[in-house]
């Protein structure tokens, strides 16, 4: 696979997280990933495809002009790796920060293994702690 046949693989799943309150979140993501899909996010946590669902629709609600842009695509056998940008403007307290009406833009990168044409696991990061002291700025 090639990066433009991988962006269009993987635009899906960012378009699932942009502005997730005004888009069907499930059928995106359940249509992408398998059932058996995790997310993995460091020191053995994990979440399952309905868990991000949840996940991501809590956000939309919190955040209603979160967006994620794609900034990079590599693709290395059934990987996908995507450097992009979260960006959004909290409507309420955000992970303890009360709410100021600032806006936050931090990197995210993200592994997504593939199998049988579906997403079966996601290993990322996402600079959340800049997120938060950006809104303390």
């Amino acid at each position: 696979m090639n990066r433009d046949e991988a962006r269009s693989i993987i635009a899906p799943f960012y378009d699932a997280l942009s502005r997730p309150a005004t888009k069907d979140v499930r059928a995106l993501v359940e249509g992408l990933a398998s059932p058996d899909w995790r997310s993995f996010s460091g020191e053995g946590v994990s979440k399952g495809r309905e868990e991000f669902i949840q996940q991501v629709t809590g956000f939309g609600r919190l955040i209603p002009d979160l967006a994620w842009e794609i900034k990079q695509v590599v693709v290395d056998g059934d990987t996908i790796v995507v450097r992009s940008e979260a960006s959004g403007t909290p409507a309420a307290d955000f992970m303890g920060v009360p709410h100021s009406g600032k806006r936050f833009a931090i990197m995210t990168i993200d592994m997504h293994t593939l199998a049988g044409g579906k997403l079966v696991r996601a290993d990322h990061v996402e600079d959340w702690a800049g997120a938060l002291r950006q809104l303390r700025g």
